[in-house]
């Protein structure tokens, strides 16, 4: 069985957490609710999370698919060099993000995700995971087979090569016995 890797779970449930808790922040702002203040700090924190989140870390198995658009937001999180690679920093950073959130109704359920997302990232921190960019990669081109250059001479479906029908120079040669039963069902 392979390993889990904590740190893939972690960036999904960071992800939606940020959204969620984005989503709430406008709900509270808009609705004018008591303590709207709370809802203004989850506006900013969750658009934070997101733009920290949305890039990809590269599994350790290679079988990594980048986000659209994630070129960027990659640049811009590898800029910042250990801070943002670091998953003891990003569990703690999430976890202080979260606790305002849990003032305000609106923000709850983003502050709650946030904190499983801080766990998991603890997890992923204490199993030695850490944040690798997933870089674009030049594709080197493999030289083209000599099959591939002739393409084939008659359309499919193809029978067997000891089926195939011999030239027609030779007429004896060129005959075959059809192996299929041919019948006339009239």
């Amino acid at each position: 069985m392979g390993r889990i890797e904590w740190a893939m779970w972690a960036n999904e449930q960071a992800l939606a957490a940020g959204l969620i808790l984005l989503a709430g922040g406008i709900v509270g702002v808009a609705g004018q609710f008591r303590g709207w203040e709370f809802a203004s700090y989850a506006i900013a924190a969750g658009v934070f999370v997101c733009l920290l989140e949305y890039p990809r870390s590269k599994r350790a198995k290679g079988t990594s698919v980048e986000r659209t658009g994630q070129y960027c937001f990659t640049v811009c999180v590898k800029a910042f060099g250990p801070v943002t690679r670091n998953y003891y920093v990003r569990a703690f950073l999430h976890a202080a993000l979260c606790v305002p959130g849990g003032f305000m109704l609106a923000t709850v359920l983003g502050c709650v995700c946030l904190g499983i997302a801080s766990l998991i990232y603890l997890a992923a921190a204490l199993r030695g995971e850490h944040w690798e960019p997933i870089l674009p990669r030049k594709d080197t081109r493999k030289p083209v087979a000599e099959s591939i250059k002739s393409p084939p001479q008659n359309p499919p479906p193809r029978p067997p090569p000891e089926i195939r029908r011999k030239q027609a120079k030779d007429v004896e040669g060129a005959a075959y016995d059809n192996p299929m039963s041919v019948t006339d069902d009239e």
